[in-house]
């Protein structure tokens, strides 16, 4: 048996500091007291509090500015969410993006079907659109379906290949030191060199790089806030300290954040984490509006007290999203060599909020980034990650796309051009074309680091996370001095994060946290 979790405190912590923002003693924009002060007033620990917090926030009641504290919302906002507990228009989203989900997973989604959502959707009252959401979970899957994609993890594996690992090969000591500082530094460098164009697709990019006289691309981007006759791109004011001559750190970004939060989780839980563990985390340390898409509707159902693995799948049509994959890395540094292992800890981690082929991006992604602390052949490595997921899902089939066509075709250019004709129908965000883009960069930029993660962004869609998960491949394959200094320098060792205790540390720390518990969870 598991220990009981202590929910109910932090749920009447909520409760009490609700009761007080409805009678009024905290009016709408005012500052809640420090921790400090609350925890003193509550007669509650931080942890408690944090939770505490975390519930208000998730029922938009309170929110949380980065450096200045909580607030509660302003008397508009508050009005809302005491009106209707979802508003009309976010079930409308949801809905949309609901049909197109579940037709991609082969559910029969029917002409009449998609008639009445279009009629209840200009209409529709919120309880009909609510009944109608749920009344779309019982679809049945379409005969011509010819995918097998389970969610259950004995189920993934007796799906996939027969075999589950890698020969594990554990490198020396300052080998491995060396190829994890080089894997968190791959991650930094990829992730800030694609934040910038994230959302962007691969003629917009073409046509800024052009514009500014930097193509192909070959550093940080340089900035321009002006849109030019020849580019109709421009970047936000708030990305300037992601570009060439303003970085001084790698900015926040949940592609980050993930990776920090979940080496904190396993320092706190060991290989036996469980994915209730990794809800408490994001509910204690991570701020509610710094989660995005599938993350952010799981979140809402933690709140309201919905757990793993229910958490994944009620009103999340973004759960096939690139999400759960950004989320893989730290499990592919902290099992080195031991791909099955690797695969499995991120499945635990994947579940709380993704389903398929989420679920199979972040477990391919996480097999791959193990294998390659001791393997340089990436066709190979990318054969030991494909033999963990379902042989017949979407995901198992795209991979094995893009290693065709990159045989047969000329260039990573013409490579992409098969996968946009393929999988450009699916969402920008979604797990399938942004890991064929991660495999385009692996596969064309031969091991070298500026080469795999310049073309994996120039591809297009979540640049950030793409850049950041070959950055972390390639680092953990070929260490530290693989990474040019021109990409390391201007990020000075650090780190900014909106996870609780992170807010700006040294990566040097991160990595050397990361070799630590490698070593001791060995001597376990």
């Amino acid at each position: 048996m598991r220990p009981v979790r202590r929910e109910t405190l932090p749920v009447l912590v909520a409760n009490e500091i609700r009761n007080d923002i409805d009678k009024g003693t905290f009016k709408p924009g005012d500052k809640l007291p420090t921790e400090n002060e609350l925890c003193k007033i509550l007669g509650v620990g931080r942890p408690t509090l944090r939770e505490a917090l975390r519930y208000l926030e998730g029922q938009q009641l309170i929110e949380f500015k980065y450096g200045e504290g909580s607030y509660v919302v302003d008397s508009i906002q508050l009005k809302k969410v005491r009106t209707t507990s979802l508003k009309r228009e976010v079930i409308l989203e949801l809905l949309e993006y609901e049909i197109i989900q579940s037709e991609e997973e082969g559910k029969d989604v029917s002409a009449q079907i998609k008639k009445k959502a279009k009629v209840l959707m200009k209409d529709g009252s919120l309880e009909e659109l609510e009944r109608f959401y749920f009344e779309l979970g019982s679809l049945k899957q379409r005969a011509d379906f010819q995918y097998i994609e389970p969610t259950q993890i004995d189920e993934i594996l007796k799906n996939a290949s027969t075999d589950h690992s890698s020969s594990i090969k554990i490198p020396k000591d300052e080998i491995l030191v060396d190829r994890l500082h080089g894997a968190w530094l791959g991650r930094c460098v990829g992730c800030i060199m694609g934040k910038p164009v994230e959302g962007w697709t691969k003629q917009q990019i073409e046509s800024y790089l052009k514009t500014t006289g930097t193509y192909p691309l070959e550093d940080y981007f340089v900035f321009r806030s002006d849109k030019t006759q020849d580019s109709d791109q421009s970047f936000h004011p708030t990305l300037r300290e992601s570009t060439r001559g303003h970085i001084s750190f790698a900015a926040r970004d949940d592609d980050l954040d993930y990776t920090i939060l979940n080496l904190k989780v396993i320092k706190e839980n060991g290989f036996k984490f469980t994915p209730e563990d990794i809800a408490e985390a994001w509910l204690s340390y991570l701020p509610f509006k710094k989660v995005y898409t599938a993350e952010r509707q799981a979140y809402l159902n933690l709140v309201n007290e919905i757990e793993p693995p229910a958490s994944a799948t009620y009103r999340n049509p973004f759960r096939e999203w690139i999400g759960a994959q950004i989320r893989a890395d730290i499990f592919g540094y902290l099992a080195p060599g031991d791909a099955a292992l690797a695969a499995q800890l991120a499945y635990k981690d994947a579940s709380v909020s993704h389903l398929k082929n989420g679920i199979y991006g972040e477990m391919f992604i996480a097999a791959l980034i193990a294998v390659a602390f001791i393997n340089d052949d990436l066709e190979q490595m990318i054969r030991i990650g494909l033999s963990l997921i379902p042989e017949k899902s979407r995901l198992h089939e795209m991979i094995e796309n893009v290693l065709t066509w990159s045989k047969e075709q000329k260039s990573w250019k013409d490579v992409w051009e098969m996968v946009n004709k393929e999988y450009g129908k699916y969402h920008w965000i979604h797990v399938l074309p942004n890991l064929a883009f991660v495999l385009i960069g692996l596969i064309w930029g031969g091991g070298d680091f500026r080469k795999t993660t310049t073309i994996t962004v120039m591809c297009g869609s979540d640049t950030d996370c793409n850049g950041a998960t070959v950055g972390s491949i390639i680092g953990a394959m070929k260490g530290k001095n693989a990474i040019p200094g021109t990409l390391i320098n201007p990020l000075n060792d650090r780190i900014k994060s909106a996870v609780f205790g992170y807010s700006d540390t040294k990566i040097s720390s991160l990595a050397q946290e990361t070799v630590e518990l490698v070593e001791s969870i060995e001597q376990h």
